[in-house]
């Protein structure tokens, strides 16, 4: 009883903590994974069909192409955004004029809601009354309309999207990890005749190890869980050519009046979608560890 009073003042930060955790985590995903195994539409009665659902879900074309999407989408957004956030803070570490307001208009999007990056992105690449095509069209660089969110560039254009909310906030991780550097580093190697692209190759990327690795790993899992955006942006479409494997899922659980969209709810079917996504992106991430592990061995 002692102990219990002696450590109260600590309890009493620990336990809504702890409650919250329970019930907003471990229940829900305990939740989900029992109706992984039953059929359920959220209304209704609830019938045991042990692995049919993932039977089901093997043979659903429309998830194994969200997953490509995924894929092509995730490695889009990170072979743009992980270089030009790393030369951006490169360039923004030096002692250039306006560097302050530089730094926080490149970081503004991170904190602006994708739900409303997403709408300003549509009024912007609206095919037929959007914004770059109504100048293009007036400065006569096009004939016509470019379809921006049809089926041939509508993946281009949500990656450009996910692009632009994404570079500040690994420009100001990366910008950290530059700060680190000593810039006595720098000034020896100068002086044994270094140029600047061979300090930056065997001095800023091998000292800034540590922090890419941290970086690349919350990108790959940033990129490849990534929904909301699109969800406003292009509701998955056109024909799916947008639809990644949360937004699949989401629309199992709540189905939405839109393109590509799932007609009715599935419970069930969307737990074990959910299930089989979160195993896919937990391997990817595993498999990048284990490689990064490797490359420092190296």
């Amino acid at each position: 009883m002692s102990k219990i009073r002696k450590y109260a003042f600590s309890y009493s930060f620990i336990i809504p903590s702890l409650f919250l955790t329970l019930a907003l985590g471990v229940y829900p995903i305990a939740w989900a994974m029992r109706y992984m195994f039953y059929d359920y539409k959220g209304y209704g009665t609830e019938r045991f069909i042990g692995f049919d659902n993932f039977r089901q879900l093997f043979q659903d074309s429309l998830f194994w192409d969200s997953v490509v999407n995924t894929f092509v989408y995730a490695g889009g957004k990170l072979v743009i955004t992980l270089p030009l956030s790393l030369l951006l803070a490169v360039l923004l570490n030096r002692g250039i004029k306006g560097r302050n307001f530089l730094r926080a208009v490149y970081f503004m999007p991170t904190i602006i809601s994708s739900a409303v990056i997403a709408v300003v992105f549509f009024n912007i690449f609206n095919s037929y009354n959007g914004i770059l095509n109504q100048y293009l069209l007036k400065w006569h660089i096009i004939d016509k309309s470019i379809d921006w969110l049809g089926p041939d560039l509508a993946m281009f254009t949500t990656i450009l999207l996910a692009v632009w909310g994404a570079v500040g906030n690994y420009m100001l991780l990366f910008l950290a990890g530059l700060q680190n550097i000593s810039d006595d580093v720098y000034e020896s190697a100068s002086l044994d005749g270094a140029s600047k692209p061979q300090q930056f190759w065997y001095i800023t990327i091998p000292m800034l190890g540590p922090v890419l690795q941290m970086v690349i790993m919350l990108a790959i899992i940033n990129a490849l869980k990534g929904y909301e955006s699109i969800m406003v942006f292009t509701e998955g479409g056109p024909i799916g050519k947008t639809e990644v494997m949360f937004l699949y899922v989401y629309k199992l659980f709540f189905p939405v009046a839109g393109q590509g969209a799932v007609v009715e709810q599935q419970i069930g079917y969307g737990s074990a979608a959910g299930f089989t996504t979160a195993l896919i992106v937990g391997a990817i991430t595993v498999i990048y560890q284990l490689a990064s592990k490797r490359l420092n061995r190296l």
